[in-house]
């Protein structure tokens, strides 16, 4: 099992910046590709960034230019800085893990991030 706790989130200003961590725990060691998605009220989860165990970053168009996202393998953590937030930004951000030994997908429980106009 992997255990993946979020941290970081918090209300900010629109334009303004923050940066949420992940720190993952457990059974680490076949750990490859890591993200993260957020999720709005009524709406469906959705991808924010996720890279690779080499460092390989990928970003859906809504945050390109935005969010960078970063990992630390030495400390099994992911971080996502996030800059020139929008009100539009506003849900609750996820963690995600893969593993590449048993195909098990693992979620954080979230850190809800509010920006406001």
């Amino acid at each position: 099992q992997v255990q993946l706790v979020e941290s970081g989130g918090g209300l900010v200003q629109a334009g303004g910046s923050l940066r949420l961590s992940c720190a993952a725990s457990g059974s680490i060691r076949s750990i490859d590709a890591m993200g993260w998605y957020r999720q709005a009220p009524g709406k469906q989860r959705e991808l924010v960034a996720t890279i690779t165990r080499t460092g390989n970053p990928n970003y859906p168009d809504s945050v390109k230019g935005r969010f960078t996202i970063s990992r630390d393998n030495a400390q099994h953590t992911v971080y996502l800085q996030m800059n020139s937030l929008k009100p539009e930004d506003t849900s609750v951000y996820y963690c995600n893990a893969g593993d590449s030994s048993t195909h098990m997908n693992y979620w954080g429980k979230g850190t809800l991030v509010t920006v406001s106009s």
